[in-house]
């Protein structure tokens, strides 16, 4: 297979980084277009360096902010269309948050949990999709909170609650609790939208959830507290040395591997680190799904019309 261009987000740290320099150590030949929200060219250096790669395009872009994605996409359109950047091949939805409070706003006014974890991904996907070239890939990480059982989340994380989207996207008061179940529903709407795409993309595109479990020392509570972060922290530490969890060497180099090989299963398709697995029974309700795909569209697209989206929501 000739070179491609791979879109990719939250690779900055943790899991995600791991994961990247993985795969640009494996698959060099490709183009890899990555998506920070800040700090750009000093990313595209260290990937570079730590890696040999040299075909890297690192452009600053805030996934809280509609307007930034759409001039991101933009910007690969263009690199598509003059040759600039070869085929699109694959996309890795690797950004995520969680935060400790329901109340933060993404620049278009959403709750920013769903913002970024969902409504960016939404986007990002399709503007993109017109674009992919088989065979292709997108992978979406999600997480195994969104089963709501004590067995997968040890009580760190409430279990979802899924409601009308609009609902969702709004911000309200609600602390660390309502904030975590803000983040297990959010994992719960990325599988709708896995599923949501499976029934859009061509047969030469698959598109999957990704789970890749508790993964250890990462910044991934960088906005709790201090205390709370050093307890969560220490929380996963733990899980890890019970055999629960991975480091994020561990986890990136198995995120790479599935990417790499083990991409076969049925797309719309649950990976937990890697196996092609069950999600929750909640996470299979095509009325939801189909929802969150027409909603997540009049959200992103307010009041203004994007060229083809009517067609792309059907």
């Amino acid at each position: 297979m000739g070179s491609r261009t791979i879109v990719l987000t939250g690779v900055t740290r943790g899991f995600g980084r791991e994961a990247v320099e993985s795969l640009m150590r494996e698959r060099p030949q490709d183009h890899y277009v990555v998506l920070p929200r800040r700090g750009g060219e000093r990313l595209a250096a260290e990937l570079v360096e730590a890696t040999g790669a040299t075909g890297v395009t690192v452009m600053d872009c805030d996934l809280a902010s509609l307007a930034e994605i759409r001039r991101a996409v933009a910007e690969i359109l263009r690199g598509l269309d003059t040759g600039r950047l070869p085929p699109l091949g694959g996309y890795l939805g690797n950004a995520g948050l969680t935060l400790t409070t329901t109340g933060n706003r993404t620049t278009d006014g959403y709750e920013m949990t769903f913002g970024v974890n969902v409504l960016s991904h939404y986007l990002l996907v399709r503007e993109l999709l017109p674009r992919f070239t088989g065979p292709g890939w997108i992978v979406l990480t999600s997480s195994d909170c969104h089963f709501g059982q004590f067995r997968h989340t040890l009580g760190a994380t409430p279990p979802p609650r899924w409601e009308a989207p609009e609902r969702l996207a709004t911000p309200h008061a609600g602390g660390a609790r309502e904030a975590g179940r803000a983040y297990a529903t959010s994992k719960l709407g990325v599988i709708y939208l896995t599923h949501a795409l499976a029934r859009r993309l061509p047969d030469s595109v698959g598109v999957y959830s990704y789970n890749p479990a508790l993964v250890a020392s990462t910044d991934f509570f960088r906005h709790a507290p201090g205390p709370v972060r050093g307890v969560l922290n220490g929380f996963f530490r733990l899980q890890r040395l019970l055999g629960r969890g991975m480091t994020p060497r561990q986890a990136g180099a198995r995120l790479t591997e599935t990417i790499l090989t083990g991409l076969t299963a049925r797309t719309g398709s649950y990976l937990d680190r890697g196996r092609d697995v069950p999600s929750s029974p909640e996470s299979y309700d095509e009325g939801r799904e189909e929802e969150l795909w027409r909603e997540a569209a009049r959200l992103v697209d307010a009041d203004r019309r994007v060229e083809g989206a009517d067609i792309l929501a059907g």
